[in-house]
């Protein structure tokens, strides 16, 4: 039954990272016409690193004493885009520079679209693997019966 915790545990930290990719991504459009942050420039897109969640020589060592069995995705950080930013000619907005233009977000929204949709359909499959991992534990426990 352990096998079958491990591998819910491994779909449930990837549920948890997709929803919190979705959430970036969801802060990044919200954010697209922002033109001045509290930092005085205008909003940087923000990217979500992942990384693999304990499968080291070492800690698959020493969780294989403690008969500890890990796995999954983690957020490791949340890192803002360099990309400059995007000029745009309008004098009448009020953080227009003295040459008429004013600096927008480094946000693409297509690019957060297809963003977007890549994390939907990742969060999808997980859920699609958790039910199946479900629906083998149930058989598991009927074999008993």
């Amino acid at each position: 039954m352990s096998s079958f915790m491990n591998t819910m545990g491994i779909v449930g930290s990837s549920l948890t990272a997709e929803r919190f990719r979705m959430d970036m991504i969801l802060q990044n459009i919200s954010n697209s016409q922002t033109t001045r942050t509290p930092e005085g420039e205008p909003y940087r897109r923000k990217q979500v690193i992942f990384q693999e969640r304990g499968l080291s020589f070492g800690s698959v060592l020493k969780d294989e004493q403690l008969k500890v069995e890990r796995g999954g995705v983690r957020v490791t950080e949340v890192v803002e885009s360099q990309r400059d930013f995007r000029p745009v000619f309008d004098p009448s907005h009020p953080d227009a520079n003295e040459d008429g233009y004013v600096m927008y977000p480094n946000v693409d929204l297509t690019e957060e679209r297809i963003d977007l949709m890549a994390a939907s359909n990742a969060y999808d499959a997980n859920l699609t693997a958790l039910s199946i991992v479900k629906a083998l534990a149930l058989r598991a426990l009927e074999i008993g019966k």
